[in-house]
């Protein structure tokens, strides 16, 4: 059985208009297309938002870290401003002040005639010693302030 056509219609539709009972194919294609489309612009977002973590880590920069806490801070709070400094410091060379200080170091074990990376092997960490003295030991930290250095005798 043929469906009649509305006599006010047009004899000839266009071919994306579905008949009763059909599939309508354009619509199918569009949802598929705006799917394709919002997750395109969603890794576009992200891959965006995680620039300067990127750009950090390719160049091995010292404050990787900062610029990924400020990365994650930008995406949760939404203040642009984090995402902005991230970048910045992402693409600035903070300088190893720590790298003449270990050649300063280097120099004085070569000095001193310790094998090189062994000078502080002998010295506990902190300035207070590694365990707690036992209850009624004579045992006490030994620590050097300015206030307790021997004065030099100017008298001779």
């Amino acid at each position: 059985m043929t469906a009649a056509l509305n006599p006010a219609a047009p004899h000839h539709l266009p071919a994306f208009i579905a008949g009763p009972g059909e599939t309508d194919v354009f619509m199918v294609v569009m949802a598929v297309v705006l799917v394709i489309a919002v997750m395109a612009v969603g890794l576009l977002f992200l891959r965006l938002h995680t620039l300067p973590e990127r750009i950090a880590h390719k160049g091995h920069k010292l404050q990787f870290e900062i610029v990924a806490v400020l990365g994650l801070l930008a995406l949760f709070t939404h203040i642009h401003l984090f995402w902005v400094v991230g970048l910045l410091l992402a693409l600035i060379d903070i300088p190893d002040f720590g790298w003449p200080l270990r050649r300063i170091a280097g120099s004085l074990e070569k000095i001193a005639g310790v094998p090189p990376g062994k000078g502080a092997d002998d010295e506990p960490d902190g300035v207070m010693p590694d365990h707690a003295p036992n209850e009624g030991s004579a045992e006490v930290p030994k620590i050097i302030t300015l206030s307790r250095m021997p004065k030099e005798r100017t008298d001779a």
